[in-house]
Formats: C-alpha cells, sequence, structure tokens
C-alpha cells in the first residue's frame, strides 16, 4: 500500500514540476511583443542544434555568442552537435511520441532539410517579422528570400550567404577546366587528381555539373521535374563512370567528408577541390593548410550561391529564448563579428545600405580577403538552388550509380 502511494506521489510531483518547466510557453508568442519576448527571454536556457564540422565556427559560437548572449541578454546557449537528417529524425522521432516539450529550440539548416521539416510540421513560425532586425535582410533577394525553389515565409531566418566555388593552386594548375569537357581533358592529363565527395559539398558539386547538362544557368530553376532528373541524371552518371578510371585512386572509391578533400589538396595528393563560403580559402591559407598561392574561382556555366538559416523547432520549450538568440545573431554586431577576415570571414546576410550608418562605415572597413575570391567577384556565374528533391535523388543515385556500380 505504502509503495502504491509512493508511486502516485512521486507521479504527481513529476507532473507538477514539468508543468512549472516553462509556465509561460504555452502563450502565444506570435501576438506578443518583442518586450514581453525580451523579459520571457531573459535568465533562460536555449537549446540549438547545429553542425560543429569547423573549428572556425565553433570558435566564433563558444568565444563570441555564447558569452555575449549571456552578457548582454542573460541568456544560457547550449549547442548539441548535429545536422540535416539529424535534425529531420530527432523531429520524426518526437512527433511519432507526441513529444511536446522538444530537446532542441533552434536549428541551423537549409535546402532539403528545410523541405524535410515542412513536410512533417516540423518548425515553428512564421517569425522572422517579429525580429527588430530582420528589418536590415533583403527578403525580395531570391538567393534569400528563396530556399531551394522554396519561399521561406518567415519560418526560417537567413543567417548567411556564400558562393561554391572551385579550388586550386595557381602554381600547380595554371589552367583549371571550368566546363565538364576541360575536366574530361583534365583528368586524363592528370589522372588520380581529382574526385567527388559523398556529402553535401560534393552533391552540390554534382548539381553544378547537371546545370550544365541542361544547357543553361538557368536550367533546373523552378519545381522538381522528374522526367528531366532522368535524363540529365543519366547522362551525368555515364559521364562520371566514363571517366572515374582517371579519378583519384581509379574512382574506385570517393571520400565520404569534403574535409579528406581539403587534406588531400593540402598535400598535393589531388590538384582539385571545391567548398562553400567561396571555397573557404581564406581561412585554410590563414592557418597555413593550403599555400598562399591557392585560388578559387566559378564554373563557366555557374556555381550554386545560396543562404543558410536558422529556425525554431515546432516543439520549442523556449521559443521567446529562440528568437532572442536568433535576432542577435543576424543584428549588425554578431554580423560584423562573422566577417572578420581573420574569424569566420563570413559573407553578412545583411543589406548594408539599411544599416545605421555606425554600421555601415564599419562594414566598409573590412579588409578585403588576400586569398580567396569575393562573392562580388564571383556572382557573376551565380546559380539559384534546384529544388530540394534534386539533391535528395542526386544523393541516393550517386550511391546507386556510381559507388556501388
Amino acid at each position: 500500500m505504502m509503495q502504491r502511494f509512493l508511486f502516485f506521489l512521486l507521479f504527481a510531483i513529476t507532473l507538477f514540476l514539468m508543468s512549472c518547466e516553462n509556465p509561460k510557453e504555452s502563450r502565444n508568442w506570435k501576438q506578443a511583443s518583442w518586450q514581453e519576448i525580451e523579459q520571457q527571454a531573459n535568465d533562460t536556457t536555449v537549446n540549438f542544434m547545429m553542425w560543429q564540422g569547423s573549428p572556425i565556427v565553433n570558435d566564433y559560437i563558444n568565444n563570441y555568442v555564447k558569452p555575449t548572449l549571456k552578457e548582454k541578454h542573460n541568456i544560457t546557449l547550449n549547442i548539441s552537435s548535429g545536422q540535416g537528417p539529424e535534425i529531420v529524425q530527432l523531429m520524426m522521432g518526437e512527433k511519432q511520441a507526441g513529444s511536446e516539450k522538444g530537446q532542441v529550440d533552434m536549428v541551423w539548416i537549409n535546402g532539403e532539410t528545410f523541405f524535410q521539416l515542412r513536410k512533417i510540421e516540423g518548425l515553428w513560425g512564421p517569425f522572422t517579422e517579429k525580429l527588430p532586425n530582420s528589418q536590415y535582410i533583403d527578403f525580395n533577394n531570391p538567393f534569400i528570400g528563396i530556399d531551394f525553389q522554396q519561399e521561406i515565409n518567415g519560418m526560417e531566418c537567413p543567417w548567411g550567404i556564400n558562393q561554391f566555388a572551385f579550388v586550386y593552386d595557381s602554381i600547380k594548375t595554371p589552367a583549371p577546366p571550368k566546363t565538364l569537357a576541360e575536366l574530361e581533358t583534365f583528368v586524363k592529363v592528370n589522372p588520380g587528381t581529382f574526385t567527388i565527395s559523398n556529402d553535401f559539398s560534393g552533391m552540390t558539386l554534382l548539381k553544378c555539373y547537371m546545370a550544365e547538362l541542361s544547357g543553361s544557368p538557368d536550367g533546373l530553376d523552378g519545381e522538381f521535374d522528374q522526367q528531366k532528373y532522368d535524363t540529365l541524371s543519366t547522362q551525368l552518371w555515364e559521364y562520371i563512370n566514363r571517366n572515374r578510371k582517371y579519378f583519384w585512386k581509379e574512382g574506385q572509391t570517393f571520400p565520404k567528408e569534403h574535409s579528406k578533400m581539403d587534406q588531400m589538396f593540402s598535400s598535393g595528393e589531388i590538384l582539385l577541390t571545391y567548398g562553400f563560403s567561396e571555397g573557404g580559402i581564406e581561412e585554410k591559407v590563414l592557418q597555413g593548410l593550403f599555400p598562399e598561392s591557392t585560388k578559387g574561382y566559378a564554373w563557366k556555366n555557374g556555381t550554386i550561391l545560396n543562404s543558410n538559416y536558422l529556425g525554431i523547432t515546432y516543439n520549442a520549450t523556449n521559443k521567446a529564448g529562440a528568437m532572442q538568440v536568433i535576432n542577435f545573431l543576424i543584428s549588425p554586431e554578431a554580423q560584423l563579428k562573422r566577417a572578420e577576415p581573420s574569424g569566420m570571414n563570413a559573407n553578412p546576410v545583411l543589406d548594408i545600405s539599411k544599416l545605421p550608418t555606425e554600421y555601415k562605415d564599419k562594414f566598409e572597413k573590412i579588409t578585403a580577403r588576400q586569398y580567396g575570391p569575393s562573392l562580388d567577384e564571383l556572382s557573376e556565374n551565380a546559380i539559384k538552388e534546384p529544388a530540394p528533391e534534386y539533391m535528395l535523388n542526386i544523393y541516393e543515385d550517386f550511391r546507386t550509380y556510381v559507388i556501388e556500380k
């Protein structure tokens, strides 16, 4: 009898504590004033799931964002590691379990992850109009207001913008290839010095190639077209399989992650690599990983320019806190820090012409890159991200028709 009493007592206490965990969270934050949101966010904890594969991004978050949020807004920011698939799996699991109190409040996403989260209604919003600093973002810019051909409609907030670029050593490779025909000649002349990583960067490379096969920089624009995908992907797999014997390790294996590509480029094992943030050249040259003769360029038919975003989970227990954190991350102050050449060297997602004079001047005084190309230099060859189904299909079919063939 006593055991049953204790069991029900503990159960009642647990329910009471759960109801007290965040008593104001049940309110409708979409109707609240910013002052009310700030008051609620004060002295709370925000759980943020993000990709942690970059030491320089981790340094920005751990040594600038977290202490500044604590000092200015009395918010504790907890970071957990996870990107696209992990985030989608977590949200699907919590949906199936009927969990109204999620493990994370905000996530770093774009493209296919945004698409998948919207399909399962895993995001909360719209919320971007609530953020005071969103006034500095040009949502009419198609590379910002549209994510993989999807209107963002306030369901995710732009955080950064960057372009995919090819990377080469100007001493070892004075005339790098800029078309698929030139690449075919290049790998035959320089066997073993090129490969494709089986990750986000490698699949983005394949989207750029598919756009060239379409015959136009805009060839993949619009909604997903299965017939177009089938035609172009067949040509793409045939091209790769025809030339793979000239790839790294004779095309019998492909690196799982892009970081392996950078290491092989650094050692001279391969002559071409690639990546977002205009190739990430500045950071790696300054770290001593890449030689000072490293250059970056866009493919002749274009390389993908896109934005990355911050979203709030549908079952976030601290939506007010998440909005306060996101508003800080898009503030002129935080974006300026993020743009420092000695730090992340990231392009601001803000429209500089909309900023107060004080910050216009500060952004103009930022030192230009010494090694990597600027966004402006590549923008003439920028193409939009195709619909997310292209990426999802390429991931699957690259494995089926290339890796396992």
